[in-house]
C-alpha cells in the first residue's frame, strides 16, 4: 500500500510540475519561436493577469470569469505594446530583448506604485483530499487538465486553421509568405496578442495558489525561458517535449532532496541538454525526419 502511494505522490507533483511548465511557457514559446522576439516582460504580463484576476474575485466575480477577463484584458494590453513598441523590432532580436526588459522594469515598478508591495490574495477553490499521509488539490489536478486543454488547442489552431497555416508559413519563410498574400505584419500582431493572452492566463490560474506582489511573475520567468530554449523554434513539439522532460526531472528530485535541489536540476539538465542538442527537441525531431527521408 505504501509503494503505491509512492507512486501516486509521484504522479501527482509530476502532473503539478508540467502543468506549471506548460501552463507558463506556452505564451512564451508562441512568440519566440513565431516572431523570434525575446520577451522579457512575460512575467509581468504574467503577474496583470494575476492582479486582474484577484481584483475581480474580491468584487465577487466568479473565479472562471475572472480568469476569462484577465486573459482577454492583457491580450489587448499585449496588442497596444505591439502597436507601439514591438512591430519597430521585427527581426531585431536584441534590440527586442532590450526594449521588453524596460517594459517589464515599467510595469513591475509602475504595479508597485499604483497597488503597493501586496495584495490580499484569494483562497485556493475546489477544497483538497487526502490519500494515505498525504493532502492534494483537487485544483491541481484542473490546472494539469487545462494544461492539456492548452496543449489539445495549439494543435488545433496551427494544424487545423488558416491562420496556423499562415503562421507556420511566415515562420519558416516570412519573405516568401509575404509575397503569396500573407500579411506577416499581421500574423506578428495576432501571435503577440496570442502569446499575451496565454500570460494573462497563466497569471489568472496561478493566482489563488501563490501571494500576490509587483514580482509575482518572477517565479514563472525562469522556468518558462529554459522549457521554451530547451523546446526549441517549434512552440508545439517542443513546449510539449521540454515540458514533459524537465518536469520529470523537477518533480523526482524535489521529492528526493527538496524543492531548490529540483530547481538546479531542472537547469543543469537543461544547460547539458543545450549544449548536445542546441537546437532543442524540436530541432532533434526535424533531424530526425530529415534522415527518415
Amino acid at each position: 500500500m505504501n509503494f503505491l502511494f509512492s507512486i501516486f505522490n509521484v504522479s501527482y507533483q509530476l502532473m503539478d510540475s508540467f502543468a506549471f511548465l506548460i501552463i507558463s511557457a506556452i505564451g512564451l514559446a508562441i512568440i519566440f519561436g513565431m516572431m523570434g522576439i525575446v520577451n522579457l516582460a512575460h512575467g509581468e504580463f504574467i503577474m496583470l493577469g494575476a492582479y486582474i484576476t484577484t481584483l475581480l474575485a474580491h468584487s465577487r466575480v466568479p473565479l472562471p470569469l475572472a480568469v476569462v477577463a484577465a486573459t482577454v484584458f492583457v491580450a489587448i494590453f499585449g496588442y497596444i505594446v505591439d502597436r507601439l513598441i514591438i512591430r519597430y523590432l521585427y527581426g531585431r532580436p536584441l534590440d527586442s530583448v532590450v526594449a521588453t526588459w524596460g517594459i517589464s522594469l515599467i510595469l513591475g515598478q509602475g504595479m508597485l506604485i499604483l497597488m503597493g508591495p501586496s495584495l490580499q490574495g484569494i483562497s485556493t477553490p475546489l477544497g483538497s483530499f487526502t490519500l494515505g499521509d498525504g493532502s492534494y488539490s483537487y485544483y491541481r489536478v484542473v490546472l494539469f487538465v487545462c494544461a492539456l486543454a492548452l496543449l489539445f488547442f495549439m494543435y488545433w489552431l496551427f494544424m487545423h486553421t488558416e491562420f496556423g497555416l499562415r503562421s507556420r508559413a511566415t515562420m519558416q519563410n516570412r519573405a516568401v509568405a509575404q509575397s503569396l498574400g500573407t500579411n506577416t505584419s499581421r500574423m506578428y500582431t495576432i501571435t503577440f496578442m496570442l502569446g499575451s493572452a496565454f500570460a494573462g492566463l497563466t497569471g489568472g490560474l496561478y493566482a489563488p495558489t501563490m501571494s500576490i506582489s509587483p514580482t509575482f511573475g518572477s517565479s514563472f520567468i525562469m522556468p518558462s525561458f529554459v522549457t521554451v530554449i530547451v523546446g526549441g523554434a517549434n512552440p508545439l513539439v517542443g513546449t510539449l517535449l521540454s515540458g514533459g522532460a524537465l518536469s520529470a526531472v523537477n518533480s523526482v528530485l524535489s521529492m528526493l532532496y527538496g524543492t531548490l535541489i529540483g530547481k538546479l536540476g531542472l537547469l543543469v539538465v537543461a544547460i547539458l541538454f543545450i549544449r548536445i542538442f542546441p537546437l532543442g527537441f524540436s530541432g532533434l525531431i526535424e533531424k530526425k525526419l530529415m534522415r527518415g527521408r
